[in-house]
């Protein structure tokens, strides 16, 4: 992890831990891509960092924490990577898909003039993409510029934004910028999603949400809002303006923290705490 976390970080982040003491259900809400895995051209290539499943097989056996994967992937492709000895609940396509433990499923309604729009552009996509991988989603359609030269990115980039920024202005639509891709889409975004996770716990239940992505950003701006103890974390080697309130860099960042979060949930109730609280 970093050395060199300042001192508001710090504070943050020891206040945290101290708020999942005899907490019911804390949050963990995990984004998948470039957070818990490394990036990977081929996004099936993309397992989780060396030590990262088995930290959080202990999270999940204990059945102390609602862990929750927020990915702009289909909700289907993460259990299969993550492996973990139960399924975890996961929001894909940004928030606009939800998969339940048990395999149901639930996907947020979109306009049709929204979804007439995005077949017109998968249709033309299909045929020429740019040069740039073009991905196929129930919600959106994406062009991502990963693994090219910076010319070959930039010539995709222009010509991906003039296709989308037009449609973009159709109602229920919006561009969303990631790093070294962009998606045109409809339904929530990772913000909505933590939102309408956040409604549905227990009351005062503390929230982290951890991710890196520009994607991740909504989910932080929801988390700083909260009344519920919380934090919001950039999991990232390489520090960009964000919204989280910590950094950390992966992987040696997220096994700390997947660890102290263990620790934090299982330390012996403090019956102060506990008493001030109640207060």
């Amino acid at each position: 992890m970093r050395q060199d976390l300042n001192q508001r970080e710090a504070d943050q982040l020891e206040d945290f831990f101290c708020s999942l003491n005899g907490a019911k259900a804390p949050l963990l809400l995990l984004d998948y891509d470039g957070t818990l895995a490394d990036f990977r051209i081929n996004r099936f290539d993309a397992r989780p960092w060396a030590g990262v499943r088995e930290l959080l097989s202990i999270i999940q056996k204990d059945n102390r924490t609602r862990l929750t994967i927020i990915t702009g992937r289909p909700a289907g492709e993460i259990n299969p990577m993550l492996q973990l000895p139960e399924p975890v609940e996961v929001w894909g396509l940004h928030g606009a898909e939800r998969l339940f433990t048990d395999g149901s499923r639930e996907m947020q309604e979109a306009p049709p003039e929204a979804c007439a729009k995005l077949d017109e552009l998968r249709e033309q996509l299909r045929h020429y993409a740019f040069g740039g991988l073009f991905e196929d989603k129930p919600n959106a359609v994406v062009m991502h510029w990963r693994g090219h030269t910076p010319r070959q990115a930039k010539h995709i980039q222009e010509k991906t934004r003039a296709m989308f920024e037009p449609a973009a202005e159709m109602s229920g639509l919006s561009l969303l910028e990631f790093e070294a891709g962009v998606e045109l889409r409809v339904g929530r975004d990772k913000g909505g999603a933590v939102d309408a996770i956040v409604e549905q716990a227990e009351p005062d239940a503390p929230v982290v949400y951890v991710g890196d992505d520009l994607t991740d950003e909504s989910a932080f701006c929801a988390v700083n809002r909260l009344q519920n103890p919380h934090v919001s974390v950039l999991m990232r080697r390489v520090w960009r303006q964000t919204a989280a309130e910590v950094w950390l860099q992966p992987p040696d960042g997220l096994r700390w923290f997947l660890r102290e979060w263990e620790k934090a949930v299982n330390r012996p109730s403090d019956p102060f705490r506990q008493l001030l609280a109640a207060g």
